[in-house]
């Protein structure tokens, strides 16, 4: 309602700064209650051990944030990161020979640093590949990715016969159970990519492009925008981030697994949508895509913590994603009337 004065009213909107905070209020809420029920949630080990879990499934959702900002999604990231690990293993450990040894083999690889460029570089070509199938061949992002769900999955299980790759050098494992400091360095590679992915998308040109498509497509090509670059660029980021936690986890296991990665594509799209990132397109942010991180983490592990059998934590994690879809369609049309 207007004043007399014509004036719209200037205090704050409820509905606004809902949906701006209500997911870190509610991370807040969660770690209040489990530190009541629990004497031990709040200690360092524990929390550092949160923020160690929630740094894989958040470093896809960093890219899954990109994704689902232009109104896609990606449900091959969990099968994705299995591929770009298990080839990152035999690159780092040269054969594809299956052990259950945890020490290194007499075979000879190529270290690290080509296990980790060859599985961004594997994540990159995936999402390039799914990208252009989505804009030159206009299937639907769904159809294309949940076949590359299934691609992905199998050619990591020819790869690898269906059994791990083990034993990794110590400098490989440093990335996955190495510590700067106190804090664990998936940690602070989980940060600091965070930080770059907020300042790609806030103060970049192509972060621009990236609201402006997922607002109205159209309208974006329209004003100039090359959209169908714009969207393979975003696949190729997950692919990029999916290949990047494949090496992070393969260092913290010291083992690359052909069932790794199942069930992540629930988890890193329920952070990014709990997080506020519209599955309709061009709003959300890498900060709520942190916070819907920490959330889930924080809300597995107070279950953990708390004797919560896994099939409940599943249901729970659903039931939350499900009530935020919801809530995000309910704040939209209140902003709308």
């Amino acid at each position: 309602m207007t004043s007399t004065t014509g004036i719209q009213p200037t205090g704050p909107n409820a509905f606004r700064l809902l949906k701006q905070f209500g997911p870190l209020l509610f991370l807040f809420a969660l770690m209040l209650v489990f530190a009541v029920t629990n004497e031990a949630f709040l200690t360092q080990l524990n929390l550092f051990n949160v923020a160690r879990q929630i740094s894989i499934t958040g470093l896809i959702a960093l890219g899954m944030t990109f994704v689902i900002l232009t109104a896609g999604i990606d449900l091959s990231v969990g099968s994705l990161l299995a591929f770009c690990g298990m080839v990152a293993a035999v690159v780092a450990k040269g054969t594809t020979a299956n052990t259950l040894s945890l020490g290194t083999t007499e075979a000879s690889g190529w270290g690290w640093p080509a296990a980790l460029a060859t599985a961004v570089l594997v994540g990159m070509a995936a999402g390039f590949v799914q990208g252009l199938l989505i804009t030159l061949l206009r299937v639907p992002p769904f159809v294309v990715t949940l076949g590359g769900l299934t691609i992905f999955r199998g050619f990591t299980l020819m790869l690898s016969g269906g059994g791990p790759i083990s034993g990794f050098a110590p400098e490989m494992r440093w990335f996955g159970t190495g510590l700067m400091g106190p804090v664990p360095v998936p940690v602070i590679i989980f940060a600091v990519a965070a930080l770059l992915c907020h300042i790609v998308l806030r103060f970049t040109r192509f972060g621009r492009a990236v609201y402006a498509v997922g607002g109205n497509a159209e309208a974006a090509r329209l004003s100039g925008i090359r959209v169908n670059r714009v969207l393979v660029a975003v696949y190729m980021i997950v692919g990029f981030f999916s290949g990047l936690a494949s090496f992070v986890l393969a260092a913290r296991l010291n083992s690359a697994e052909a069932v790794a990665g199942m069930g992540y594509e629930l988890t890193v799209i329920s952070a990014v949508v709990i997080g506020g990132t519209s599955l309709f397109g061009g709003i959300g942010s890498i900060g709520g895509t942190v916070v819907g991180a920490a959330l889930i983490g924080v809300l597995v592990n107070g279950l953990q913590l708390n004797n919560v059998s896994s099939y409940t934590q599943q249901v729970t994690i659903g039931f939350i994603l499900i009530v935020a879809v919801a809530f995000d369609r309910w704040l939209k049309a209140r902003s709308r009337s």
